[in-house]
């Protein structure tokens, strides 16, 4: 909300010293947000003037059009001759009142004005658009022309009010009524302690019978409709310079009279308005629900299909205007003044028939929830809803009729019609009971009951009682509607700055959980690995998983979708870390990032066989461990997992050698990692799984309570996969379950085991068929080597054909024995090392390579 500081000044006397950086502080400490104080005119210095276009010359020969002006500028210019000056714009002619810079004048953008030849001729000066001189948009695109009465000479910093102060106020969705001056100005006179002439105090005829008939069929979206006529309107009456003015400041275009009053009304009152033209207005005006499918053409020219629970405003030939949003095409006040303006120029002819002489002004109040809804369906935010679906005032509803058929009789040079329509559904002011001490006991300060019943009195509430206040909450704020509400009214009157700051104290003893110290753990070793964590959003959609060549069985696929999700094209909750962690790669190496190493940890979402609807939790009490254990078993399975991905060089190359690529090593290292933190023993085989390389993917498995459980697999990513992701060459991912990991590992810290006995190191290369995975050779070596074996390692894969034969491959392994008591012998090494040898033989087939 935009509130200019000389518009504020009309209903609160604040001091002349008093700056906007002044009141932007009172205001914040009040509890509303200024964001920013726009100083206008600051950089602007004159002279400026209003001028009289004489004469206008058409320059040929130039690639644009360029006119040659001389312009009366009265004494302004110290001699009062006509003012020579070279300008391209076509908006104006002969007799037009203009804005005029003389030399030596300094625009916004430290733009100077000086005497200088362009185009052939001597420009002395410049004739201003509203955009050169900073006033915002005022519809015509350029230059401004003045009412014909405007004096000739006369400042024109003045008459167009180029000097203000416009505070920028942020206003929350609860207050809804601080998007007007008035509100603004209720808070203002509050924060400084003085009082406040509101715009909303008129005198308002009582309704009758004989203003325009207005029939309600839906009072719960309706409660409330003013309607008034003005007759006899001047068509081509237009906006006044200060009319205009204040409509650019809060930031509005200023369009034709009748929609300029209406506009200026509801920045003013707060309450939003709509004129018809009553000519176009056929019959009884209604109010009701749309039907399914009913199509109707707003203001913006787009035919709109309405759903049922759209609010229409309707005559009898149906709807001619979408309540609280945005009125009709076909009720549309006529803009005279620009048609002869168009006219003037020669573009379209003049109809002076379908001028708008009658107007009916529609004041009424909506159902916030309804507006809300219609304007989000049809993506149709205007100002009335802004401010409908944040809570207007329903009493203000007669004085902005009022306030906007005053001004119509005034610049318009209407009559008011002596019909006065009010429809009003029963309601009753909203109580709310609230202990005296209330606010004292929320804040941790001591008010006292004087200071509670005159803060709440200052905000506009009735109050009465003594140890138990009986509040009476004003029409224009519905947000008040407990006594908290109230509580909260009288701290951020009082300094939210005066309350004490004290820490809480914490219960001694409570401390990270094992899961929460495993996940910082394992978090800490991948970016000591050189990965850098990616969170993503846990969407996905159901498309990715063909991308991934899941099975159309596979347990992934079943997701939990959401009701009212963020994203259209991603409504389900994910199963797998991998489409937001691959969509992050995506994203890095298209914008140049080509060498990636990044990681996740985060929850996954399963349904459950059994689906079942949530109980409501009680808010009065805390709920039991039985309420809260059934609440959770219909909530989706969670489990925690952790997921790697990788693309271009793991190792950089430089002067110190040649660097390496990422390959599906690295993924199962990861893997590994993981695995040692959470104390683990992770058995890696040759596997097969959606997205993965069927040569080069890893199957992870644990074994818990004697039976082996896959936990993730790890490699490269297969080349379909990756062209349909869009993804670098040679990805490589790995997914573990982080959970299951934490449920075999051994969470007791570890130190390492220090001999002072020497190693014996015994290497061996055997020789087994393709086929035979190295895990279970090395789980036969380390079976068969015994208690004496500390470690084992493979060093080396060889295959050749010539000297291993078909088929057949090398693997060659070092074996370090140590005992924890002695020295151990060549012969007990060696013994040790048969042994391993001969079960991996019998288990694998394998042969000592020769």
């Amino acid at each position: 909300m935009r509130v200019p500081l000389s518009w504020l000044r009309e209903y609160v006397d604040l001091p002349a010293t008093e700056t906007g950086r002044d009141v932007q502080a009172k205001l914040i400490s009040a509890g509303l947000e200024v964001e920013t104080v726009e100083q206008l005119g600051a950089d602007l210095t004159g002279p400026l003037v209003v001028g009289q276009v004489l004469t206008i010359e058409e320059l040929e020969g130039f690639k644009k059009p360029i006119r040659y002006c001389t312009v009366d500028v009265g004494k302004a210019n110290g001699t009062g001759e006509p003012q020579e000056i070279v300008c391209g714009a076509r908006n104006f002619a002969v007799g037009d009142k203009v804005v005029v810079a003389l030399p030596g004048a300094v625009l916004p953008g430290d733009f100077a004005i000086a005497e200088r030849k362009t185009y052939g001729r001597m420009s002395r000066g410049m004739i201003c658009s509203s955009d050169e001189l900073n006033m915002g948009d005022d519809g015509t695109k350029g230059i401004i022309v003045l009412p014909p009465g405007t004096e000739v000479g006369k400042d024109a910093v003045e008459l167009l009010e180029l000097v203000d102060e416009v505070l920028d106020i942020a206003v929350t969705a609860n207050r809804g009524d601080c998007l007007s001056i008035r509100g603004v100005a209720r808070e203002t006179a509050i924060a400084y302690g003085l009082p406040l002439r509101d715009p909303a105090l008129l005198d308002v005829p009582a309704p009758n019978a004989f203003g325009h008939p207005v029939k309600i069929s839906e009072p719960l979206g309706c409660d409330r409709f003013t309607a008034r006529t003005v007759t006899g309107v001047d068509p081509e009456a237009r906006s006044p310079i200060w009319l205009q003015r204040r409509l650019q400041k809060v930031g509005m275009r200023p369009i034709s009279l009748a929609v300029d009053i209406t506009n200026y009304v509801m920045m003013e009152i707060g309450q939003p308005l709509h004129a018809y033209d009553r000519k176009l207005v056929q019959g009884t005006i209604g109010v009701r629900r749309a039907e399914e499918g009913e199509k109707f053409t707003t203001l913006d020219g787009v035919t709109r299909t309405l759903h049922a629970e759209d609010l229409v405003i309707t005559d009898d030939r149906g709807p001619i205007g979408l309540a609280g949003v945005m009125g009709g095409a076909n009720t549309e006040i006529a803009d005279l003044p620009q048609a002869l303006d168009s006219a003037r120029a020669g573009e379209t002819p003049i109809d002076l028939e379908n001028a708008t002489t009658e107007i009916v002004i529609e004041a009424a109040h909506f159902n916030q929830v309804s507006i809300a809804r219609t304007a989000r369906r049809h993506k149709l935010s205007s100002e009335a809803s802004r401010r409908f679906e944040r809570g207007v005032d329903p009493l203000a509803a007669s004085a902005a009729a009022q306030r906007t058929v005053d001004l119509l009789v005034l610049l318009a040079g209407g009559t008011a019609d002596a019909g006065v329509t009010e429809i009003i559904a029963p309601s009753a002011p909203h109580t709310i009971a609230m202990p005296a001490d209330h606010p004292d006991k929320v804040a941790g300060v001591h008010y006292g009951r004087e200071t509670v019943v005159r803060r709440l009195q200052e905000v506009g509430c009735d109050v009465y009682g003594q140890d138990e206040l009986i509040v009476t909450v004003p029409s224009w704020r519905p947000d008040l509607a407990e006594p908290n509400d109230l509580a909260e009214e009288v701290i951020r009157l009082e300094g939210y700055e005066n309350l004490p700051s004290t820490l809480p104290k914490p219960p001694s003893g409570r401390g990270l959980t094992h899961r929460q110290r495993l996940h910082r753990r394992v978090g800490r070793a991948l970016a000591g690995a050189g990965y850098v964590e990616a969170p993503t959003y846990p969407f996905v959609s159901e498309q990715v998983f063909d991308q991934f060549a899941l099975e159309a069985d596979d347990p992934a696929r079943r997701v939990v979708k959401l009701v009212n999700p963020l994203s259209d094209e991603e409504p389900a909750l994910r199963t797998t870390l991998l489409p937001g962690l691959l969509g992050a790669l995506r994203r890095n190496d298209g914008r140049g990032s080509h060498d990636l190493a990044l990681f996740e940890t985060g929850l996954v979402f399963h349904p459950r066989e059994e689906r079942r609807v949530a109980a409501h939790l009680p808010v009065d009490r805390r709920p039991t461990d039985e309420e809260i254990a059934a609440l959770t078993a219909v909530l989706p399975e969670q489990p925690r997992h952790v997921a790697v991905v990788l693309a271009g060089a793991r190792e950089q190359a430089g002067w110190w050698g040649k660097g390496r690529p990422a390959d599906w090593a690295d993924a199962i290292e990861a893997a590994r990692t993981v695995a040692r933190e959470a104390g683990a023993e992770l058995i890696v085989r040759k596997g097969q799984y959606g997205p993965w390389h069927p040569g080069r993917c890893a199957e992870l498995v644990v074994v818990t309570d004697g039976a082996e459980r896959v936990v993730g697999h790890a490699g490269e990513l297969h080349p379909r996969v990756v062209k349909a992701l869009g993804l670098p060459e040679r990805t490589c991912a790995t997914e573990l379950n982080l959970d299951a990991l934490e449920a075999v590992g051994d969470g007791t810290p570890q130190a390492p085991g220090i001999s002072t006995f020497p190693v014996a190191t015994q290497d061996v290369a055997l020789v087994v068929d393709q086929p035979v995975p190295q895990a279970e050779v090395e789980a036969a070596l380390r079976e068969g080597a015994g208690e004496l074996l500390e470690s084992i390692r493979l060093f080396d894969v060889y295959e050749n054909e010539e000297q291993l034969g078909e088929g057949r491959k090398s693997l060659a392994y070092a074996l370090r024995f140590r005992a924890a008591d002695r020295t151990l012998t060549v012969d007990e090494a060696s013994a040790a090392r048969d042994a391993a040898v001969a079960l991996a033989a019998e288990r694998t087939g394998a042969v000592l390579r020769s």
